[in-house]
């Protein structure tokens, strides 16, 4: 393959909002303390695959309270500032957003009537419902109140906004009472997937005193923003309490505008009368054995179950569990900075023969059976199956994959071998043993977050593999997650000379490092490591050219362990954001997923699965990324 052409900086800088979104903390790790017992490895989960609710349906009665519980109190509410993906889900069930996306991955218009764009992506006309109103003084939530937020939020300095990024080059104007527009600086065909116009609906009366005095500190205290007492009819239930350590309680909006949308369309019939429970709440209950014990009791609508409970309420009538797939990976993260391979000397993880070695030494299915408890799916390229970005896997190399793959000892032998001709130093396979230049085995370190212990498993799962299939020891090492984070994974940017290198004959440039990319390899943070199970990340499965922030470059916003890519990523990453139809965009994330999954710059494992347990008479809950996409019509049988 060429090699990658490097413009002075590559460098696309996440957002808060896309940062949040980015680090899964992380792959195993988001099951934290979940592990017990391993299944039979012949064992297979069957968990329940309910049916969408038909919209088209009759209304359901009105009866009950739905009571979900979370793990995590919120550190606020307030919509502007609120970047918590527990507190977005308290927010919402009482403020709606423009959109959301189905089971089939088609556009769910909220309130938005209407987005789309007729130019290929360059110019969006973003049309309001004419029913959506605040409550009093605020009046009709129309297109002055979206734009003026946007402008004096969004892109104005003195105010910290999340989603001030999104909207960096953007031009936003209103055309008439319920329509903006939006002019972008570059065409993106798939905007809507950005999230990017997704905003809360704030009443410009309530934001303008505050917008005049620069006045971010009340902006962020504002008791109707904390409230949310400016709702009106924009949600579908109305928030009655936040106690700050115990959670939220809500009451039905018997106003709710959906309700016109349900009489005026016979396919969202079931809406008319919606919602349909008379109370909601979301309890914190910070202890995972007191969470599960309430939904175990039939005290509560729904927890987040741990892997090791999985089957258990499976096998339980009095509990329906659904498979939530999620865009987190599991992954194993590879040191290629000049402090990582701590064996020395060389780093063998710069070669990609060699990380596809360590991808060919680890069964996956016996990772996903064994440690995961049977509930994730194969991970083989940067994006989960259910996308429709997915290139499918006639032309992948299933690595880790014993049946139809490159898994085992001859396989990952081999390629350790083709890795160890691109290294200065004398290593070699004595026998089954891969020793370094003075003669001694290979010894390298992983480290695994101590609050897991499903990565504890993991790591032992993996120290045997490597053991038996390319002749090297691994020792485990348990560490605290923000240790790892601030002293490992993280470094302080580069400066001057510290911030250039030349990479075949092409200059680059680190013009803004950061500690997730401090700067070229030579740059490094304070501890040194090898391998490590701490971090999953998003695969971005809606909008894949967000994926840029990892794989563009070697200064891409985000690469702590110093990948340089050895296609030409950023030329397909320039296909992706001028493509000017899907089609276009497939063929371009198409290339760019065949790429990764052969030099696989962190190793590809598995997907996680939200394990989510519910009362069996609430009606709503889909095994589908899309899950929830339909709340406001969920009810009880």
């Amino acid at each position: 393959m060429s090699r990658q052409t490097v413009r002075a900086d590559t460098t696309r800088q996440l957002n808060r909002r896309q940062w949040l979104q980015a680090l899964g903390a992380g792959g195993v790790a988001a099951v934290a303390g979940c592990a017990g017992d391993q299944t039979d490895s012949g064992a297979t989960t069957t968990a329940a695959e309910p049916d969408p609710i038909d919209l088209g349906g009759s209304p359901p009665p009105v009866e009950g309270e739905y009571h979900a519980v979370q793990g995590s109190s919120f550190e606020t509410i307030n919509p502007i500032f609120n970047t918590e993906a527990g507190a977005g889900t308290a927010v919402g069930y009482a403020l709606d957003m423009g959109y959301t996306f189905d089971h089939n991955d088609n556009l769910f218009p909220l309130l938005f009537s209407d987005i789309r764009t007729e130019d290929n992506g360059t110019t969006w006309r973003i049309e309001l419902r004419d029913n959506l109103s605040f409550s009093d003084p605020y009046g009709q939530y129309t297109a002055a109140d979206y734009v003026y937020y946007v402008q004096n939020i969004h892109q104005a300095d003195w105010a910290p906004s999340a989603n001030s990024a999104d909207w960096q080059g953007v031009e936003i104007e209103q055309i008439d009472k319920l329509t903006a527009r939006a002019t972008l600086p570059n065409p993106t065909v798939i905007w809507p997937e950005t999230f990017a116009p997704l905003e809360y609906p704030i009443p410009q009366g309530l934001l303008e005193p505050y917008v005049a005095a620069e006045d971010v500190e009340g902006l962020q205290q504002d008791e109707e923003l904390l409230a949310l007492s400016f709702a009106g009819n924009l949600g579908a239930y109305t928030l009655t309490e936040w106690i700050r350590d115990g959670g939220t309680r809500y009451e039905r909006n018997s106003d709710y505008y959906l309700r016109a949308v349900g009489a005026a369309r016979d396919d969202r019939s079931l809406l008319s009368a919606a919602p349909y429970f008379e109370t909601a709440r979301i309890e914190i209950i910070p202890e995972q054995s007191s969470r599960v014990a309430a939904l175990e009791t039939g005290n509560v609508d729904n927890v987040n179950l741990p892997p090791d409970r999985g089957q258990q309420f499976i096998n339980d009538d009095e509990t329906m569990v659904v498979l939530e797939p999620t865009p987190y990976n599991t992954v194993l993260s590879v040191n290629m900075r000049d402090n990582g391979w701590t064996f020395g000397p060389g780093n063998l993880f710069r070669s990609t023969a060699f990380r596809q070695a360590l991808a060919a030494a680890i069964d996956k299915q016996r990772l996903i059976e064994g440690v995961l408890n049977g509930f994730g799916t194969e991970h083989v390229t940067w994006q989960p199956a259910f996308s429709e970005w997915f290139p499918g896997t006639e032309d992948l190399t299933m690595w880790g994959v014993p049946d139809d793959g490159v898994y085992g000892a001859e396989p990952a032998r081999d390629r350790a071998k083709e890795a160890l001709q691109s290294i200065d130093a004398d290593y070699t396979y004595d026998g089954d043993t891969l020793v370094g230049p003075a003669g001694n085995q290979v010894e390298l370190e992983l480290y695994y977050n101590a609050a897991s212990p499903t990565q504890e498993l993991a790591a032992e799962f993996y120290r045997q593999e490597f053991e038996a299939n390319l002749g090297f020891t691994l020792n485990t090492n348990a560490i605290d997650g923000t240790t790892f984070s601030e002293n490992y994974w993280s470094g302080s940017p580069g400066e001057g000379a510290e911030l250039v290198e030349t990479i075949d004959g092409q200059t680059v440039r680190w013009e803004r490092p950061s500690p997730s990319n401090p700067g070229p390899r030579s740059v490094t943070a304070e501890e040194a490591w090898d391998m490590s199970t701490i971090f999953g990340l998003n695969t971005y499965p809606r909008n894949p050219v967000t994926n840029e922030s990892f794989f563009d470059g070697p200064n891409s916003a985000y690469n702590p362990v110093g990948y340089y890519p050895e296609f030409d990523a950023q030329a397909v990453f320039a296909r992706m954001r001028e493509a000017e139809t899907r089609a276009e965009l497939a063929e371009a994330a198409e290339e760019l997923f065949f790429a990764l999954n052969e030099e696989q710059p962190y190793i590809m494992l598995a997907f996680s699965e939200n394990i989510q347990g519910y009362n069996p008479a609430v009606r709503g809950p889909i095994a589908n990324f899309a899950n929830g996409f339909d709340f406001a019509g969920w009810h009880k049988e």
